[in-house]
């Protein structure tokens, strides 16, 4: 990992964030500011998201991480009176490119919202959506896709004898399971997940965990998270914001020992948030 660097803050508080790491990047996020209509909601915003690590985006509520977390994939695109500035790239590519194309760049970025929403219908069905969207009708390939993606969701074993049943009828852990496998059965490069455990018991919760740390490598992972243990087990990197500012960014292991800036000690020590 790379030593922390000091940035020029743009607020108050002086901003810390990591360099480019040895993994690469997959994503680049440049000076991104975010506007509701006339309310501003992000703030310079310059951090970079390392390929096959586990980002975890922590703060308070309100403090703009789903908010940014949803402009990586611009499903904020959606709501009226959005406007931005600053660029976000993946591999490259500015995703705000007026050419970009939008639906192409959703495959790409899997999400998983914070309560599960299976479809209203079969646990295949459900896999496989993502391939029906794309016209994919060889009953072979559905078939390997969908064990493949219930395998890498650690769904497999308990799925297997159940695919044709309905998949409002599993439990809030087995959807998010799912959910997951629905996400990666499209083959993306980055996951994004929006707080995936708040729904859910102790014991689903470890076992997304588990999961996390086995998608780590075969995906570029961001999750948002209120839960400061979770990001602390979870995640590699850690970025801390706060009133729409990326207040500090670094290793998470340092971030929850050394942090460099008083806020995220207050933060992560439980002092306000």
């Amino acid at each position: 990992m790379a030593v922390a660097e000091k940035i020029a803050p743009g607020a108050s508080s002086t901003v810390y964030h990591v360099k480019k790491g040895e993994q690469g990047t997959v994503l680049d996020i440049d000076d991104f500011n975010l506007w509701y209509g006339t309310s501003q909601a992000l703030f310079d915003v310059s951090m970079t998201i390392e390929r096959g690590l586990v980002t975890a985006l922590i703060g308070p509520s309100g403090c703009g991480k789903s908010t940014l977390l949803r402009s990586l994939n611009r499903m904020n695109d959606l709501i009226d009176g959005l406007s931005i500035k600053g660029s976000v790239l993946l591999e490259g590519a500015d995703i705000y490119d007026k050419r970009a194309d939008v639906i192409a760049l959703r495959k790409r970025m899997g999400m998983v919202f914070q309560k599960p929403n299976p479809f209203p219908m079969s646990i295949f069905e459900n896999v496989v959506y993502p391939l029906r969207v794309d016209g994919v009708r060889d009953r072979r390939r559905l078939e390997e896709t969908a064990e493949q993606a219930l395998r890498g969701a650690a769904f497999w074993d308990e799925a297997k004898d159940r695919l044709q049943e309905n998949a409002l009828g599993l439990s809030g852990g087995q959807q998010q399971r799912l959910c997951i496998a629905r996400a990666i059965a499209g083959d993306p490069e980055v996951l994004l997940m929006d707080e995936p455990c708040s729904a859910l018991d102790p014991i689903a919760t470890a076992k997304i965990e588990e999961l996390i740390d086995e998608l780590r490598g075969h995906y570029s992972i961001a999750i948002v998270t209120h839960n400061m243990q979770q990001a602390a087990r979870v995640s590699q990197n850690t970025a801390f914001m706060y009133l729409g500012r990326l207040i500090e960014y670094g290793e998470t292991r340092a971030m929850f020992t050394v942090p460099k800036v008083r806020q995220t000690h207050d933060y992560v020590t439980g002092r306000f948030g």
